[in-house]
């Protein structure tokens, strides 16, 4: 089995980077499905309370429940778990699956990743510079500039699409192919 994790800042790339991995044989499970099913259950269904949701749950249950919640289901040989945001998750993954996972974060500039929002304009994402700012210090809050930094392999998206696939799937390959170096 081998379990690649998946971080980094919204906007950064990383659904680009599941798009690479689904198409060499990767099951994708998200995180953010697992806290919306929750949330949905609970009442909670607009994107902001559903946020809100999932801080509190981190901070009711330990900040690796989202991890815990989702581990059920890894069930695939390849997986790809998307949306690792603390150190509390990763933890969670690396003793669930001591010798299997490999965290990869994906990296992109503010001024590159607001871009990308602004033309996006995905339903869920901070209408302004202000609630991105917003948005990213609560997910650094949780820890995700230190699961970032402990990341196995950094892979940086500032422009070049072709290349920064081109560098998913080199990293997709090593890890298929070699295993952990």
């Amino acid at each position: 089995m081998k379990v690649v994790c998946v971080t980094g800042m919204p906007a950064c790339g990383k659904e680009e980077f599941l798009k690479v991995a689904q198409s060499k044989g990767f099951a994708v499970v998200r995180m953010g499905d697992v806290v919306r099913e929750e949330a949905a259950k609970r009442g909670f269904m607009k994107d902001p309370d559903v946020g809100r949701f999932a801080d509190q749950e981190r901070k009711e249950h330990g900040y690796g429940i989202w991890a815990e919640r989702t581990l059920p289901g890894i069930t695939d040989e390849l997986c790809l778990v998307d949306g690792l945001r603390g150190p509390a998750e990763m933890q969670v993954y690396r003793a669930a699956f001591p010798r299997s996972v490999f965290v990869v974060a994906i990296h992109a500039s503010p001024a590159a990743r607001i871009q990308r929002i602004l033309k996006r304009k995905r339903k869920d994402d901070p209408a302004n510079e202000s609630e991105f700012r917003a948005r990213d210090k609560r997910e650094l809050s949780w820890g995700l500039g230190e699961v970032i930094a402990l990341a196995d392999q950094v892979i940086v998206n500032e422009g070049d699409l072709d290349l920064f696939r081109n560098q998913a799937n080199a990293f997709l390959d090593k890890i298929l192919f070699e295993g952990k170096s």
